[in-house]
């Protein structure tokens, strides 16, 4: 009894060091502007503090296998956060844009690793009947940290100094380390492993996952077809493949790609794409709503998205005793036709939307995302060896991430292309005596000319930013329905998974 509550124990110490790496993101990028103010930052460049975090995130979460099979969970986490720590200390103490940058890949880095490293512990260090429980501890923190990160940069950014978003960090973090050194079981290292590691292949790794990440950075706003994002988008496909031809004919390879020949670890990763894709861009397609639309000081922003987290929250004890009794492909697909629903049920806002029209959508997505991520965790790694988890674990949060970062592209290229094209055509039919349009952009139809001429220049100078704003609210709601449709592609891959009952798992933790 006593062994099994300190492997809890050091479990939610390995659960609050992974949230404390997800959170960082939002937290950070909330304030962007108050960090680019103190430390004179250029506006052009201040992206940069984010996407130095998440290239180097990426990066590092297909390693942690191969790091985990070197170094042991126990000593991998270890190591991870601690650097985490180390690096946190050094963004809060960077008195310069490019001291900041480093000290932000190193910290993606580290925190990249933490990821995967809980989701393996959940099959490592318990046995079948407790793992959905663990996983819903584990995935519930990891959807709910970008959540609630809004919030808490919100109020960290009004209350304290711009250096307190990663000092907050250490409090927590030390006492992860320290609960996590003694509780967290030993394992044998082997590190003769790292002398057999594949540079070329991990280099082939870095700078696929680099280029892709800075062309989806870029291609919104400067052009999908623009030569310096096709450069990168084509490196990024040649490194790529390069990448999987040496890890398929390694006999030490960087990351077992081989794991995707088990039909439901292959639907599974699927999954946890397309789940990336609605949960990352809804994150961020909030936001930008509330802030460009409604207003709102990032607080208030992190206010109104609780509720998600709050449903969520609630759902998560039930969503562990369903996953005891039933089938995950049926689970998976109740969670994915909800999401889909709650994302698409935010698609028809107008400019007066705001907390109480957001509700409800925000209630079912929160109710399905716990069915989302649970089942297709089980489907992934509940029938694989011990020694392939860690593997396994780190492909399928990539895969999650990498549906995050091209959803985030996709609507952020929505948003760039679309929303001049409805202001434009909003204008039109407004002069067109359109009393639709008059209305949803909030002009009334006698302040526009009878006669069909022009507006004169004081009034369009007037009137202009509520037709932008009414065009970003109609792209926005484009973005909303284009992911929500995605998302339901999850009910297309369902039907290849074949069914996962208790008699036929083997865990492969004790």
């Amino acid at each position: 009894m006593l062994q099994n509550s300190a492997r809890w124990i050091g479990f939610i110490a390995m659960c609050l060091g992974m949230f404390m790496a997800i959170l960082d993101i939002q937290i950070v990028v909330t304030s962007l502007p108050a960090i680019s103010a103190a430390l004179d930052i250029p506006n052009e460049q201040m992206s940069w503090v984010q996407t130095a975090y998440l290239i180097a995130e990426v990066i590092a979460i297909p390693l942690t296998g191969f790091l985990t099979r070197s170094f042991g969970l126990r000593g991998i986490f270890l190591i991870s956060l601690s650097v985490f720590l180390l690096a946190s200390v050094g963004c809060a103490y960077s008195y310069g844009f490019e001291l900041l940058i480093i000290a932000r890949t190193i910290q993606g880095f580290s925190g990249g690793c933490l990821i995967p490293l809980v989701f393996s512990a959940v099959f490592l260090l318990f046995p079948e009947k407790k793992q959905a429980m663990a996983t819903t501890i584990a995935g519930g923190l990891a959807v709910l940290a970008p959540t609630i990160g809004p919030t808490v940069g919100g109020y960290i950014t009004d209350t304290f100094d711009w250096s307190w978003l990663f000092l907050v960090n250490i409090v927590p973090g030390i006492a992860a380390l320290a609960i996590a050194a003694m509780t967290v079981p030993r394992e044998e290292t082997r590190l003769s492993l790292l002398s057999r590691l594949d540079w070329a292949a991990v280099i082939l790794l870095a700078v696929s996952l680099t280029c892709l990440e800075i062309g989806l950075k870029d291609g919104p706003s400067d052009g999908w077809t623009a030569i310096p994002v096709l450069v990168l988008l084509i490196a990024s496909v040649l490194a790529a493949g390069g990448f999987i031809a040496r890890s398929l004919a390694a006999a030490t390879p960087v990351a077992r790609l081989r794991l995707f020949a088990d039909r439901n670890f292959a639907v599974a990763c699927g999954l946890s794409f397309l789940f990336g894709i609605g949960l990352f861009a809804s994150v961020y397609l909030m936001p930008v709503f509330l802030g460009l639309v409604r207003g709102h000081s990032p607080l208030e922003i992190g206010l109104t998205m609780l509720v998600t987290g709050a449903a969520q929250l609630a759902t998560a004890p039930i969503a562990v005793q369903l996953e005891r009794r039933i089938d995950p492909r049926l689970l998976s697909l109740i969670g994915f036709v909800g999401f889909a629903i709650g994302l698409g049920m935010s698609g028809f806002q107008t400019t007066a939307t705001d907390f109480d029209e957001m509700f409800w959508p925000q209630i079912v997505r929160g109710v399905s995302i716990m069915f989302c991520l649970l089942p297709p965790t089980r489907l992934a790694l509940g029938l694989l060896r011990a020694e392939d988890v860690p593997d396994g674990s780190a492909l399928f949060n990539l895969m999650r991430n990498l549906g995050g970062a091209i959803g985030i592209a996709l609507v952020d290229t929505i948003l760039w292309q679309r929303a001049p094209h409805h202001a434009s055509a909003l204008g039109d039919r407004v002069l067109a005596k359109d009393p639709e349009a008059a209305n949803f952009v909030g002009i009334p139809l006698d302040m526009v000319p009878s006669d069909g001429t022009a507006l004169s220049p004081e009034m369009m100078s007037f009137v202009r930013p509520m037709f932008e704003k009414a065009g970003l609210v109609l792209a926005v709601n484009e973005a909303w329905l284009v992911i929500g449709g995605l998302t339901a592609l999850g009910l297309v891959l369902l039907p290849a998974a074949y069914p996962m009952k208790p008699e036929n798992t083997h865990p492969p933790g004790h």
